[in-house]
């Protein structure tokens, strides 16, 4: 019994075994295992590329940050040796340079913005010229040939004539450095050239990687450089540790005058070992999974079931799934053996015959297809019965309304039970299909043909959009994409800029119809005088741009002195003799790309127009010294206004009769760091460029109203101050509402404004701001009076409180008669229309009693006070030193 009990045990415990087995490896779970192994093969891979990913993002990160100190090190190395160039070009036209010479040159260089430390000049290779000279002393008569450290790059930068970037190295006179050396070539009186000596410049290592911002403290990465030298990868490294060259850095190459460096970096800290996300990445996978496979799981199994149900169904309905799979919309079936067929209604409906239930023969199928179609037709039907296989056809009907139908036939070949041959199979209307084709080939021919027509447009709007429409020449655009492609600084290529004199005259003389005729012959004169091979394009309205290459300057000025005299022939417009000039600006490429050029030239032009027009500047040395030193100014007065550094100084006016004061005139001076007080002379042309006129005027003014309050305070009796306002602060639209927020007392300010301020007839802005200004209780005077233009008209117009007679009438009354009633018929043209006259630049007693004797109101010179700052003339006005003097 014991052993029966075993083995019953076993059989069931069998018997369970393999139903979990069939539960298990069923084919209804086949999709859930299918999908289980494919989600963790994407699992896998994901993963994978997770890491790879975020490896991917940590190097280009890195990458992005190592690319912006390389930029940063190749513009500052680059601007650097830029500078120098400029000197080496002045030591080949002065090859028997001095030191204090060679000291001014190079001081110039050393105040712009660079790393630059010291400028050596070393005439056949032993160094004779320094500057700075203070700390560099020890350098004088170093012999690079007889150097060590230093021969090997020297007569490399001679042998090669080319730029030699060395460095870091020990400095003779102490420190560590980069040297730039760029070997000197004087030409001879054979016409050869002769190897001069080297001018280095020594570019400060701890400046230069401070700039470049090797040495940020913020920097969160760890950077090397290899390639001492300039030799690059395979050079000695300077810079950085050993972890960052094993650390499987990032790296990029430093481009450098005569080589590169080699610059890599890694994450301080090293590459993270593992992505962020990894975890929650697979966390989100594994519940992905889940949510996908079990779904499947249980939908197998109710699969599973659903298949057995309906199997028997499947056996039964065999027969009626053939013809399904061969059907469309209308089922027929052809009896191939007595011609006879079976349609159903939708067959009928096709046909245009009743759908009364009828057998239908093979004439009702042959006699309703459409004549043209026929033979084709019976020749697929007929290939098809042979074959006993796959019948397909399309043709056409014409149906008994006269309508005509596109079908479409399929059909299989069958043997009934009794070995009957038939078709079985079914057709549909297929009108519309055939109709949108047609349709749709129409509209493809026409779209090709709208596809030419808009290439052909394509091809006039990209010629029009590079070129001008009146002269035919090359625009602005094309101007811009030619300098763009041809920016190699190496590249000998000059830029002629020309601006037509006069021709606005002419414009608004004889009209635009005359304008444009000037403009068709001025393009004529360029391109007649210009060679083929030159590019001539109007940029503006009367300015042209002639590209030229391989001229030299002698050239380059013949050929503006061809088209000056060309342009100054007079040309006949419908009977009126026109002429006009024109001024041109050149600037030949000298270490600039062919973009700056344009810059070059335009300035060139500025000054051959400020010369006297009808002329030709060079873009020069000295032009573009002027533009560094008005730059530096610009940056300073920038600066200065940061810094609070422009002021007001204070010069009193004295009653002509009492010699009272009657009013003082607020003047705007700049405490220069270096320079000491500055009046506006040293300024004020910048100030202009800058658009700033109007910001120190209106420092000027709310200083002069705080110490108009101090003084008022002191119990000094200063009955009002007058300050310069200029035409660009008068063209403010916020003008007004700025002064109302002063809260100036009516009678307590004058504004001084110059004649050509009020000539302007055009300005409604400026005329609207005075007229307010006045309301405010500002009083208007007109300052310079007697330099400009201005008419009593002008006087009745403005309706001024004051009029200051320029101090270039009142220096010559004392010697001259003529001079003295001129100054009379002012200040009696000023009292017979109710304004007060005011005298600038008293120099003398004599000038005082001759102005009072005059009738003039109020005095201003030299005589009584300078201008001075307000505590000084606190401390003037109470001692009232100027009676004594008077």
């Amino acid at each position: 019994m014991f052993k029966r009990g075993i083995w019953v045990e076993l059989v069931t415990t069998e018997l369970s075994l393999g139903r979990l087995r069939q539960a298990v490896f069923s084919s209804a779970n086949l999709p859930a295992a299918i999908a289980f192994v494919v989600l963790l093969a994407c699992a896998v891979f994901a993963d994978q590329q997770n890491s790879r990913v975020s490896d991917q993002l940590a190097r280009a990160d890195v990458l992005a940050k190592v690319n912006i100190i390389r930029a940063k090190l190749e513009g500052n190395i680059g601007g650097n040796l830029q500078l120098v160039q400029g000197l080496v070009s002045t030591i080949v036209t002065e090859p028997y340079m001095g030191q204090q010479r060679f000291a001014s040159l190079a001081g110039n260089l050393l105040k712009q913005k660079s790393q630059l430390r010291n400028i050596a000049g070393a005439p056949d290779l032993v160094i004779s010229l320094m500057y700075p000279m203070q700390g560099n002393e020890k350098a004088i008569g170093l012999d690079y040939r007889k150097n060590e450290a230093q021969r090997k790059a020297a007569l490399r930068a001679r042998d090669l004539h080319v730029l030699v970037f060395a460095g870091p190295v020990n400095l003779t006179q102490g420190g560590r450095g980069f040297i730039g050396r760029i070997p000197v070539f004087v030409p001879t009186a054979r016409g050869g050239n002769r190897f001069w000596g080297i001018v280095s410049a020594v570019v400060d290592v701890d400046r230069l990687y401070a700039a470049s911002g090797l040495t940020n403290p913020d920097l969160d990465i760890d950077v090397a450089l290899t390639g001492a030298d300039a030799l690059g990868g395979g050079g000695e490294r300077f810079f950085g540790g050993d972890n960052v060259v094993a650390g499987n850095p990032v790296s990029a190459d430093v481009q450098l005058p005569s080589g590169s460096w080699r610059i890599s970096a890694i994450p301080k800290g090293g590459w993270p070992a593992a992505p962020k996300n990894e975890w929650l990445l697979r966390a989100l996978m594994t519940l992905a999974g889940a949510l996908v496979v079990l779904p499947i799981l249980v939908a197998g199994r109710l699969f599973g079931e659903r298949q057995k149900h309906y199997a028997e169904l499947r056996r039964l309905s065999g027969r009626l799934e053939l013809a399904l799979e061969a059907s469309g919309i209308g089922v027929w079936e052809h009896d191939l053996a007595t011609n006879k067929m079976l349609w159903d209604d939708r067959v009928n409906e096709i046909y245009g015959k009743p759908a009364d239930g009828k057998p239908r023969g093979y004439d009702d199928w042959a006699k309703t297809i459409h004549p043209d179609d026929i033979g084709r037709a019976l020749r697929d039907f007929d290939l098809a019965t042979a074959k006993k296989g796959l019948y397909s056809s399309q043709y056409r009907l014409l149906r008994p309304d006269g309508t005509v139908r596109h079908v479409r036939t399929r059909a299989s070949f069958f043997q009934d039970i009794d070995g009957t041959p038939k078709l079985i199979g079914a057709e549909w209307d297929v009108t519309s299909d055939v109709l949108l084709n047609e349709t749709l080939v129409r509209e493809r021919q026409l779209t090709e043909s709208k596809n030419a027509e808009l290439k052909l447009a394509k091809a006039h709007i990209e010629y029009a959009a590079l070129h001008d429409s009146l002269t035919g020449l090359p625009n602005r655009r094309y101007l811009d994409e030619l300098l763009a492609e041809n920016s190699e600084p190496d590249r000998h290529t000059a830029l002629l800029h020309l601006d037509l004199d006069r021709f606005k005259q002419i414009n608004d003389t004889l009209g635009h119809a005359a304008g444009d005729a000037m403009l068709m012959h001025a393009s004529n004169v360029i391109k007649a005088n210009a060679d083929a091979a030159d590019f001539v394009a109007r940029i503006g309205g009367d300015e042209f741009v002639v590209v030229s290459h391989g001229r030299d300057d002698e050239q380059l000025a013949a050929l503006a002195d061809r088209i000056i005299e060309a342009m100054r022939q007079p040309v006949d417009y419908r009977g009126h003799p026109c002429r006009f000039g024109v001024s041109i600006g050149i600037a030949a490429n000298s270490g600039v790309d062919a973009r700056q050029l344009l810059v070059n030239a335009d300035l060139a032009l500025y000054r051959a127009k400020s010369r006297g027009r009808n002329r030709y500047e060079f873009f020069n040395e000295e032009l573009q010294s002027e533009i560094v030193r008005t730059k530096q100014t610009a940056d300073e007065i920038l600066g200065g206004l940061e810094r609070h550094e422009f002021t007001a100084y204070y010069q009193p006016q004295f009653d002509a009769r009492t010699l009272e004061i009657v009013g003082v005139e607020a003047l705007s001076r700049w405490k220069h760091p270096r320079r000491g007080i500055l009046a506006p002379d040293a300024y004020l042309k910048v100030a202009e460029e800058l658009n700033v006129v109007a910001l120190i005027d209106r420092i000027v003014l709310e200083h002069a109203l705080e110490n108009l309050e101090r003084w008022s305070r002191s119990h000094l009796n200063i009955p009002r101050v007058s300050v310069n306002v200029s035409a660009r602060r008068l063209e403010d639209k916020d003008l007004i509402e700025g002064l109302r927020k002063l809260d100036i007392k009516p009678g307590t300010v004058s504004f001084e404004l110059v004649e050509s301020i009020f000539l302007d007839e055009n300005d409604d802005l400026v005329t609207w701001n005075i007229e307010h200004i006045k309301d405010l209780g500002i009083d208007i005077e007109i300052d310079d009076f007697g330099t400009g233009h201005a008419s009593i008209v002008s006087l009745l117009k403005l309706r001024p409180r004051r009029l200051k007679i320029d101090r270039q009438l009142i220096t010559p009354i004392t010697g001259s008669v003529a001079q003295r009633q001129l100054v009379a018929s002012i200040i009696e043209i000023g009292k017979s229309l109710g304004i007060e006259v005011v005298a600038e630049g008293v120099e003398t007693m004599e000038h005082a009693r001759i102005l009072k004797e005059l009738g003039c109101d109020i005095l201003q010179g030299y005589f009584f006070g300078r201008p001075m700052e307000a505590k000084a003339f606190k401390a003037f006005a109470q001692s009232r030193k100027w009676l004594a003097a008077g």
